[in-house]
């Protein structure tokens, strides 16, 4: 099967470039941001993106299997390195995004699509060399996803700096189908430059469940008579609310499970991201670096110090703001603490749910949680990737596929 050569897709993205308009470059700067979570499974609260824009993939090419090998913190890391590549790429300019464990999705207008395509070529080239892994980067124009299925966005405002995307309307999905399942829309190349993975940070020691299970939990609702039913999701947060109680008590980052380390091997991914190909000696420079930072920020938030117009006594409940514990990508995805109880109570819910023909869901139980930072220009502007230890999205998605291939079978 022929693959689209970047020749094609550049001169495609040129001349869209050459046409778009302001409005059209600005569409998600321009967007105002939701309050509630629960307002995200409005379909009504959604835009559609523009048609000129491109939709950027990432996947770690056999995830589960690096899962059950024990490299789950590698690839949780490569999948969260996508984002911060694009970025910085991009001199950190806002644009829709979303984590999902083993890899991302990415929305940019055709102005930015050389710079990153660029960027992700440099991360797969990166993800091979310091981790051994595969990072499957692909292109998919908005304008192909949308014969086929809508491609919706909305935001929501985390903190006053950061905000999360959501998407609906199966076009996200679709692009990822693409990506996998037809190479013209693979990008092949090694990347030509080192990766700029300025911003990213993996100073937090794994952080532990305060009711004993961390749930990664993947909801995907079933059409309803043939039409997309998001507002299902509506029904199923009200349900985690009422097994869980409000947000506040099932959110997996709360100030008194968040410790910095000092481990220098729970260090080691971030340094050999940062420093690969570099000599052996500027990869220790660069660890009693971080070793630094890590004492500095422990004295900062321990004697509440204001420096860089941050007052760190109250970073972590800053860091727990900006955490993207529960999102819609096509499904719904959280990463939730609760009790084994509670467990037992949503897994009851989602089986009857799953029963009646509503939803298909997958989930990984843990005891812990994983969260990679990334910082864009500032302190101030950041956000936190989180998911659940031992495999989290990863595992529930393939608890997910499982789910999916029962239903075809019947």
């Amino acid at each position: 099967m022929a693959r689209i050569s970047w020749v094609v897709l550049t001169s495609i993205a040129d001349s869209n470039s050459s046409q778009f308009n302001m409005s059209s470059a600005d569409f998600y700067i321009n967007l105002s941001p939701l309050d509630r979570f629960l307002d995200l499974a409005d379909p009504d609260l959604y835009t559609d993106v523009p048609e000129d824009w491109y939709v950027l993939i990432t996947d770690v090419v056999g995830s589960t299997q690096a899962i059950d090998q024990g490299h789950y913190k590698e690839v949780n890391l490569v999948g969260a390195s996508s984002i911060i590549a694009v970025l910085n790429a991009l001199d950190t300019a806002e644009i829709p995004f979303v984590f999902g464990g083993d890899g991302a999705s990415l929305l940019v207008p055709p102005w930015a699509l050389h710079a990153a395509r660029e960027a992700l070529l440099s991360l797969k080239t990166l993800a091979r060399k310091a981790f051994q892994l595969e990072l499957r980067v692909g292109v998919v124009p908005v304008s192909v996803v949308t014969q086929r299925f809508p491609l919706q966005v909305a935001k929501i405002r985390l903190t006053p700096y950061c905000n999360q995307s959501s998407f609906i309307g199966g076009g996200l999905t679709y692009a990822t189908d693409l990506v996998k399942k037809n190479e013209r829309y693979q990008l092949i190349k090694d990347g030509e430059y080192p990766a700029n993975l300025r911003g990213l940070e993996c100073h937090w020691q794994d952080i532990p469940s305060l009711h004993g299970h961390m749930v990664s939990l993947i909801v995907s609702a079933l059409p309803n008579n043939g039409h997309s039913n998001e507002v299902l999701y509506q029904q199923v947060i009200q349900a985690i609310q009422t097994i869980y109680g409000d947000e506040q008590r099932y959110r997996p980052v709360t100030p008194e499970a968040l410790n910095l380390t000092f481990n220098p091997r729970r260090l080691i991914l971030e340094v050999k991201a940062k420093t690969q190909g570099k000599p052996r000696w500027l990869r220790i420079l660069y660890l009693v670096r971080v070793l630094i930072e890590i004492f500095v920020g422990r004295y900062l938030i321990a004697f509440n110090v204001k420096f860089e117009k941050i007052q760190w006594g109250h970073y972590k409940e800053d860091l727990c703001a900006a955490s993207d514990y529960q999102k819609i990508d096509d499904a719904l995805r959280m990463v939730i603490s609760g009790t084994s109880s509670q467990t037992h109570q949503l897994e009851a819910f989602l089986k009857q749910q799953r029963q009646d023909g509503k939803l298909i869901y997958g989930m990984h139980v843990s005891d812990r949680a994983l969260m990679t930072c990334m910082f864009m220009g500032s302190r101030e502007h950041h956000i936190h990737f989180i998911d659940g230890a031992d495999g989290g999205y990863a595992l529930a998605a393939r608890n997910l596929k499982g789910a999916v291939a029962k239903i075809e079978e019947q």
